[in-house]
């Protein structure tokens, strides 16, 4: 029977958007209310099945493995919050690896070769924290690989043209339940020439067989990128697109990661500090 309990999540770039700040405090460690970013897709990782998750990072980012590992002095504080965290460090075993030279999404994940160790893998990408405490995002992903019988999925929602050009978009013929055999993808096409509106969106369940398409795929200025070796793959193995339900919080983006910010303090115990503040705040707007 199929399974996927393996994770590799790439969370090796620079955070240039976030500067001067991830000069010091990678990206994925800027948290998100009281966690850090990284913190809520292990948790989703882990809640669709993961029972290993290899994280890529870069010669920066240090504090990475230092968080998702046991530290005696905190451990001793008998803080709750430092109790959570452990509970979910005990929970799936933890990897690392350094991608030297960033030359794509592709090359981060060809990193996860030995790790994936013949295996099938989901893939959730460090820019994205997708809310969906019921069915997590990659958890759907999974079911629509097994669903498929071990085929290649690309996690997508629909965005307007103006969105969309920032990300793979899918072009396919028809969609049940979700599902969509994917006939072409473009990795930011043209607004002129978008295919349709469903996008790639930073999450996929991969097959072990997409290494050697990674390892064959073009540089594409300077880069290998994921998106093009699924589309190699297309007119062979095939590969699916699941329109997945849940916000997606694009994170990257300064806007998006404020977004997450106020959402995510309203599902917490702050809620009613925090809409009272909103409410007030909207008055004087």
């Amino acid at each position: 029977m199929l399974s996927v309990t393996k994770a590799v999540i790439p969370a090796a770039g620079l955070g240039t958007r976030f500067l001067p700040s991830t000069k010091a405090v990678p990206k994925e460690m800027m948290t998100i209310v009281d966690k850090p970013t990284l913190h809520y897709i292990v948790e989703e990782a882990i809640l669709s099945g993961a029972k290993d998750i290899l994280i890529i990072v870069n010669d920066g980012k240090e504090a990475i493995p230092a968080y998702f590992s046991p530290h005696k002095i905190y451990d001793a504080l008998g803080k709750k919050a430092i109790e959570e965290l452990n509970d979910l460090l005990s929970s799936v075993r933890f990897h690392f690896t350094t991608q030297k030279v960033l030359n794509g999404n592709g090359s981060a994940i060809l990193l996860a070769k030995d790790f994936a160790n013949g295996e099938p893998f989901s893939v959730l990408f460090g820019d994205d924290i997708i809310y969906n405490p019921a069915y997590p995002c990659t958890k759907q992903l999974v079911d629509a690989f097994i669903k498929t019988g071990g085929k290649t999925i690309v996690g997508c929602q629909r965005r307007e043209p103006i969105e969309a050009i920032k990300y793979g978009v899918i072009s396919y013929d028809s969609m049940t339940e979700r599902l969509a055999k994917i006939e072409d993808i473009v990795e930011k096409p043209p607004i002129e020439e978008l295919p349709s509106d469903l996008c790639s969106l930073g999450r996929f369940v991969l097959p072990y067989s997409i290494f050697d398409a990674l390892a064959a795929t073009p540089l594409d200025r300077g880069e290998i990128i994921l998106a093009n070796a699924i589309r190699s793959i297309l007119k062979t193995t095939g590969a699916y697109a699941y329109e997945f339900e849940g916000i997606r919080y694009d994170i990257g983006d300064k806007f998006g990661f404020l977004q997450a910010n106020v959402e995510y303090a309203l599902r917490s115990p702050m809620k009613d500090k925090v809409t009272s503040y909103l409410k007030e705040l909207a008055t004087k707007l």
